[in-house]
């Protein structure tokens, strides 16, 4: 098989795995899962006290290791082009060391939304803070909003 085949198919190896794992659990406030649509949700209202920029880790901070394993593979196929022999071997080896550590941090990256953490004071007092992802709904502190809870979840919303 020639170089640029090898590179051919590993990149869409790599591709295909690096695109499984971009699927999430959404913790947005306006994504519902088909199990939450239809169910009855408890509401409260509350006031904004205090609203902060968060990051989410949808993977919980543990990768799935696709993207080390798509990165590494790219790596050790493109470092195996560069020399001849045993030169090709030791290339095709870093190539693949520096793929994967590349290819885990991209997973990383990609697996970080944009959230907020709000704080709300309910009407009976007591104090509430919910990280939902952010959509693009602005909270500021004095605001009137709504907390809707059902099955431990809670999602705040105008």
């Amino acid at each position: 098989m020639k170089i640029t085949s090898r590179l051919i198919v590993a990149a869409m190896i790599a591709g295909s795995l690096a695109m499984s794992g971009c699927a999430y659990n959404s913790s947005s406030a306006d994504v519902y899962t088909a199990s939450q649509a239809q169910r009855e949700q408890s509401v409260r209202m509350a006031t904004v006290e205090s609203v902060r920029a968060v990051k989410i880790s949808s993977n919980n901070g543990q990768p799935s290791g696709l993207g080390a394993i798509g990165g590494g593979a790219l790596g050790a196929v493109a470092g195996s082009a560069i020399g001849g022999g045993k030169g090709s071997i030791v290339t095709g080896i870093i190539g693949g060391i520096a793929g994967a550590v590349a290819g885990n941090a991209v997973e990383n990256g990609v697996a970080m939304r944009d959230g907020l953490e709000i704080t709300v004071r309910l009407d009976n007092g007591d104090y509430r803070a919910i990280t939902q992802t952010s959509t693009g709904e602005v909270f500021n502190a004095g605001d009137r909003v709504r907390l809707l809870s059902s099955g431990g979840v809670t999602r705040i919303t105008h």
